[in-house]
């Protein structure tokens, strides 16, 4: 009997969800925690599921957002958590006209961008397009309206919608239609096994990427090196993304980031100094760029929560509880993981954060 095309790239998808938990459990990447263990199962259930949604069940010419990263949704939880932002995904056709409309609700940034993809299930190394809101007129009730394509080279849009508070702010509401007439509607034997081929070739690179390593304490190292692989406790010096990338940064971002090391009675003071920019945060993740236990714990920090300093400086303090900081931060009792800094629209590419690794109980408790 003659196997299909489906049938065999299931279970070569099978065999890939099988050995991807060796890049945390194995090698020099191995996670040392049990948390960390279980987080690493947790990330294979929701890529898996963001993959099914973009490759499996997205049709370019039937055009409908995803959601992949949200504050509310646990498995949507993944690739450069955001706690204050919320991102959808919609794969398109480059040879195709879109229609993208919507409503800003309360979002204080948000932009759409085209990405490449230079084979199916390979992440982006280009960015294509941005729309901004900046970009487009929205009236008076915040609704605006915009047309794309075709767009060569594009593969997937991604939407990015950050609130100065999530819990109380209204997303971005979007719509996308197709312009042009779809094609016959068909997901047979041939589509199928190439959609299951691009959802594990999609996983094996997030795992070639996860978990993240983290890096040594200046105690425990032998040499001094500047990757910040090799430091933890303090951050690389933040860089503007370029049209050319990997995956799907922003390329109106700055980031710069760091990793974690702390015992239960020591807190890292980070203190950086904000550019003008439209939005900045800082995110804690665990070594799978994610950030749990958003309901029960405050992990993350941005320019409109974060209460300054007098001479316009932002201190943080990091622990892994809660102190008595304003803008006190909590790693959820994780014992190490990593740090994310993030400007949008900055006037210039900002300075490296300073962090300063103390006792708990010696963490000012004030701002400056």
């Amino acid at each position: 009997m003659t196997e299909h095309q489906s049938t065999t790239a299931w279970r070569e998808l099978l065999d890939t969800l099988g050995s991807l938990d060796g890049s945390f459990l194995q090698g020099d990447r191995a996670v040392t925690d049990d948390r960390h263990v279980a987080d690493g199962y947790r990330m294979l259930a929701t890529t898996l599921g963001v993959a099914f949604d973009t490759y499996l069940f997205a049709d370019p010419g039937r055009p409908a957002w995803v959601e992949i990263n949200s504050p509310a949704r646990a498995d949507r939880r993944w690739g450069g958590d955001n706690t204050d932002a919320y991102y959808f995904m919609c794969p398109v056709d480059p040879t195709r006209h879109y229609r993208i409309s919507g409503n800003k609700g309360d979002s204080v940034y948000f932009s759409v961008t085209a990405y490449n993809e230079p084979s199916p299930g390979t992440w982006s190394d280009k960015v294509v397009a941005i729309v901004r809101d900046d970009d487009l007129e929205v009236d008076a009730d915040g609704d605006f309206s915009f047309d794309l394509g075709p767009t060569p080279d594009a593969a997937v849009l991604v939407t990015r919608d950050y609130q100065a508070d999530p819990r109380t702010g209204r997303p971005v509401h979007w719509r996308i239609e197709a312009l042009d007439e779809p094609e016959p509607f068909r997901h047979g034997d041939a589509e199928t096994a190439a959609a299951l081929r691009a959802s594990a070739a999609w996983m094996r690179t997030m795992f070639a990427i996860l978990p993240l390593a983290v890096g040594v304490r200046s105690e425990d190292a032998h040499t001094l090196g500047h990757e910040i692989s090799q430091a933890a406790n303090e951050f690389a010096d933040a860089y503007q993304v370029a049209d050319a990338n990997f995956g799907w940064s922003a390329r109106d971002a700055c980031y710069s980031y760091g990793s974690f090391v702390l015992s239960g009675d020591e807190a890292l003071v980070i203190t950086h100094r904000p550019p003008v920019c439209r939005f900045w945060n800082l995110v804690v993740w665990n070594q799978f760029m994610a950030t749990p236990g958003v309901a029960d714990a405050r992990s993350s920090i941005n320019g409109h929560t974060a209460v300054p300093n007098a001479d316009g400086s932002v201190t943080i303090v990091l622990s892994r509880g809660m102190t008595g900081h304003p803008n006190s931060i909590t790693t959820l009792d994780y014992p190490l993981g990593n740090l994310a800094f993030r400007w949008f629209l900055a006037d210039g590419v900002p300075t490296r954060p300073e962090a300063r690794l103390v006792k708990a109980s010696d963490a000012p408790t004030t701002v400056g």
